[in-house]
C-alpha cells in the first residue's frame, strides 16, 4: 500500500495543476510501434459517454461559503478518424457539462457547458516522433442562449509522444485557451511499463499507476487533474451584486484521486468505473480576482464507456 500512494504521489508531482498533456496513442506490432491505427472497419470512429456524480462539497472566499452542493459532470464525443496520406485525421463533435446543485442565486454558477467542433491531425514525422494537432472550436459558456463572440472560444492542442522503446515513451505538449489566466500552458511526463503487468503512466492530465492482469482487465490508482475556462452570462454579476462579473471569464479547477477498472467487453469496446475522492476543487474569476476555493473534500464515482473502430 506504501508503495502504491508514494506512486500515486510522484505521478502529481509530474503534473502541475495547470498542465496539458497530449499522448498520441501507440501500439505495437511484431515488426515496429505503431502510431497511426488504420482500422479494419471502412468507417472508423471514436465514442466516449461519461457520467460523473460528487458528493457533498463546500467552496469558500473569506466569509462567503456555499456548503452542501453535489456535483454532475457528463462528457460525450464522437469522432471520425479517416485514414488519410498525411495521417489520421480527426473530425467530430464533443460536449461538456458540469451541473451543481446550489441555489440559483449562488456566487458561483450553476451550469458550466462547453459544445465544441473537434478539428485535428494524428501524424508522424518518423517511426518514433509522433504528433497530434487539435482545435476544438465552439460554445464555453453557461447558457447556450448567450452563445455569440463572447462565449465563443478556440482551445488549441499540439503535442505527441516520442517512443524510445516498446516499454518506454516520451510525452510533451502544450495547450493554448485565450480565456485562462495564463493562455499558454505546457505540460509532458512519461509512459513506462516496468514489468509484464505493471505501467507508470505519469502524463498529465490523468497521471496513474496501473496494472493489467490479464487483456481484458486493467486496474489503476492516481489522478485526474481538470481545469477549463468558461464565460457567464450577460447580467451574472448584477443579478448578484457584482457588475464586475458580468459576462467575467471562469476557470474552473478540479483535481480528483482515486482508483478504478477498465474493461474490455470487446476488442473495440471498454467500459470503465472509478471511484476516489475530489480534494481540490476551484471557480476562479481571474480576471476580477474573485475565487472560490474547495473547504474539505468530496467523494465521486464515475461510469464511462468507450468504443473505437
Amino acid at each position: 500500500m506504501r508503495i502504491v500512494l508514494t506512486t500515486v504521489a510522484l505521478c502529481l508531482a509530474l503534473a502541475a495543476r495547470e498542465t496539458l498533456a497530449v499522448q498520441v496513442e501507440t501500439y505495437s506490432t511484431s515488426s515496429k510501434d505503431v502510431a497511426l491505427v488504420e482500422s479494419e472497419s471502412p468507417f472508423s470512429f471514436e465514442f466516449h459517454a461519461e457520467e460523473t456524480y460528487a458528493g457533498n462539497g463546500d467552496v469558500e472566499r473569506g466569509s462567503l461559503r456555499v456548503r452542501n452542493f453535489h456535483e454532475s459532470d457528463t462528457r460525450i464525443h464522437f469522432i471520425l478518424t479517416p485514414m488519410t496520406r498525411i495521417g489520421v485525421l480527426r473530425l467530430g463533435l464533443q460536449t461538456e457539462r458540469y451541473s451543481f446543485g446550489y441555489g440559483s442565486n449562488a456566487p458561483i454558477p450553476n451550469d458550466l457547458h462547453s459544445t465544441a467542433l473537434v478539428i485535428g491531425l494524428d501524424t508522424e514525422f518518423s517511426d518514433s516522433f509522433l504528433i497530434r494537432l487539435e482545435a476544438d472550436p465552439g460554445f464555453y459558456g453557461t447558457d447556450f442562449d448567450d452563445f455569440g463572440r463572447d462565449t465563443f472560444n478556440v482551445p488549441v492542442i499540439i503535442g505527441g509522444t516520442y517512443i524510445v522503446s516498446s516499454n518506454f515513451q516520451i510525452v510533451f505538449g502544450i495547450g493554448v485557451d485565450a480565456l485562462r489566466k495564463y493562455p499558454v500552458l505546457p505540460g509532458g511526463g512519461i509512459r513506462w511499463k516496468f514489468a509484464s503487468q505493471w505501467t507508470l503512466n505519469a502524463v498529465a492530465p490523468t497521471p496513474r499507476l496501473e496494472y493489467e492482469p490479464n487483456s481484458s482487465l486493467l486496474f489503476y490508482g492516481g489522478a485526474d487533474i481538470r481545469a477549463t475556462s468558461y464565460r457567464v452570462e450577460k447580467n451574472f454579476g448584477t443579478l448578484r451584486g457584482i457588475p464586475a462579473l458580468n459576462h467575467a471569464a471562469i476557470t474552473y479547477e478540479e483535481v480528483r484521486v482515486g482508483g478504478g477498472l477498465d474493461w474490455k467487453l470487446t476488442s473495440a469496446m471498454k467500459l470503465s468505473v472509478e471511484g476516489g475522492v475530489i480534494p481540490f476543487r476551484n471557480f476562479d474569476f481571474h480576471r476580477t480576482q474573485v475565487r472560490y476555493h474547495q473547504d474539505g473534500i468530496a467523494p465521486y464515482g464515475m461510469l464511462a464507456l468507450h468504443v473505437a473502430y
